[in-house]
């Protein structure tokens, strides 16, 4: 392991018990917290901004939250940054209704409809940045595993009865943490124990074994983004 990296996931892990070394950690990193605030304001940001601090906030639980398992801290933190970030806009945009009693009808609509646009503009912008940044990440990765997006593609189940299969694996997977660092250690997918785990067909995982390769990936490295969206399918809907 790079003895940079190493350094950072010692002082997040000693910042996950002691909130003193939390508070120099976040300290440390003003600059890249700085830097991922610009990046989603198209300028450099003011002490006094608003999403400065929800930047800092976000930090601090990339900080509580962080695994190794998630891959990479800093691009942790950084998707970490983002969301916050976007849930920010899109509740100011729920809170337009604070808008001064002396404004004629027309300028309240005029406001309204203004704030709306570049708010929709940012969060659609950096949430598109933020998944292409994800998917270039996860297609390097892949790469690693002898897997590329099209195998994905072509590897996907079709039927409702082979993704409750995958359903049933990636569960046990999650549930199963030495599983997932067994599987990024040797990059090969533990078939045979995700079939006898999940109570499983073993050939139908065989068949999805590509597909459960990215799956896997996205599931154990902070991909906070594709989680969410393969998820909301896996597991009927429900986001995890």
């Amino acid at each position: 392991m790079d003895p940079n990296t190493h350094q950072i996931l010692s002082r997040v892990y000693a910042a996950q018990k002691d909130s003193h070394a939390a508070d120099e950690l976040i300290a440390s990193y003003m600059p890249f917290i700085r830097s991922e605030t610009a990046k989603f304001l198209k300028r450099p940001p003011d002490s006094s901004d608003d999403e400065l601090s929800i930047a800092m906030f976000a930090f601090y639980e990339a900080i509580r939250g962080y695994s190794r398992l998630r891959g990479s801290f800093l691009n942790f933190a950084s998707l970490q940054i983002k969301s916050r970030l976007i849930d920010y806009y899109r509740k100011e945009k729920r809170n337009m209704g604070q808008i001064s009693l002396d404004a004629s009808d027309d300028e309240k609509a005029e406001l309204i409809d203004t704030i709306r646009d570049e708010h929709d503009e940012y969060a659609e912008n950096e949430l598109r940045e933020a998944t292409k940044q994800e998917i270039e990440e996860l297609s390097a990765q892949m790469q690693d595993f002898g897997v590329s997006m099209n195998d994905v593609a072509d590897n996907s189940p079709r039927q409702r009865r082979t993704l409750e299969v995958c359903q049933k694996a990636v569960r046990y997977a999650r549930n199963n943490p030495e599983l997932l660092k067994d599987f990024l250690r040797t990059k090969k997918v533990p078939i045979a124990k995700l079939a006898e785990g999940a109570e499983v067909e073993r050939k139908s995982l065989e068949r999805h074994r590509r597909y459960l390769v990215a799956v896997l990936l996205i599931c154990t490295n902070g991909y906070e983004i594709m989680r969410g969206h393969i998820m909301q399918v896996l597991k009927g809907g429900e986001v995890s």
